[in-house]
């Protein structure tokens, strides 16, 4: 399959997916449940134990600090956020996939969230690169096929991502 990857000149590139150690289902846009599935399945779990290892190693650090609660921290945490969130990721990642290769334009964009969270809590930015590699993975790799499932499947995962630390939040346990 050819697309523009928007090289500079507008040359046509053949379609190479990001970051092939990542699942298959990540890097072909043919199931989208699927890709939700393993999307979340890559993120979540591998971003507790990032959690894990940064609570080990700084058990002081400051944690992101959410003021809301009840339905509203679940509305803005699990459909808001990941809504806006994967907008502005996916504007960012077409204007970076013109200069640059789709894997380095990936991983450049999951390094500039690690950085953006880490203005609200310094070391949130070394666990939370990690789900937005996934998340522009897919991004990227949808792209290829539609560009509304492009930015449906990723902040689908991103909401999904942020459902368990949303409930402790509106719930008070976080």
């Amino acid at each position: 399959m050819n697309e523009t990857a928007g090289a500079p000149g507008g040359r046509h590139l053949a379609w190479t997916p990001p970051l092939k150690f990542l699942p298959k289902a990540l890097l072909e846009p043919s199931n989208a449940l699927r890709s939700i599935a393993f999307g979340w399945l890559c993120a979540f779990p591998a971003s507790i134990v990032l959690a894990a290892i940064v609570h080990f190693i700084a058990p002081a650090a400051k944690t992101p600090d959410f003021e809301i609660s009840g339905l509203a921290a679940i509305g803005m945490l699990v459909f808001f956020s990941p809504i806006v969130e994967t907008l502005i990721m996916g504007g960012v990642l077409l204007l970076l996939l013109k200069f640059l290769s789709p894997t380095r334009a990936v991983i450049a964009s999951s390094l500039a969230w690690g950085v953006a969270h880490s203005i609200a809590a310094p070391i949130w930015g070394a666990i939370i690169w990690w789900p937005f590699l996934i998340f522009s993975t897919l991004f990227v790799t949808w792209r290829s096929r539609s560009l509304l499932l492009a930015f449906v499947i990723p902040a689908t995962v991103h909401g999904l991502q942020n459902l368990a630390p949303a409930l402790l939040v509106a719930t008070g346990k976080a």
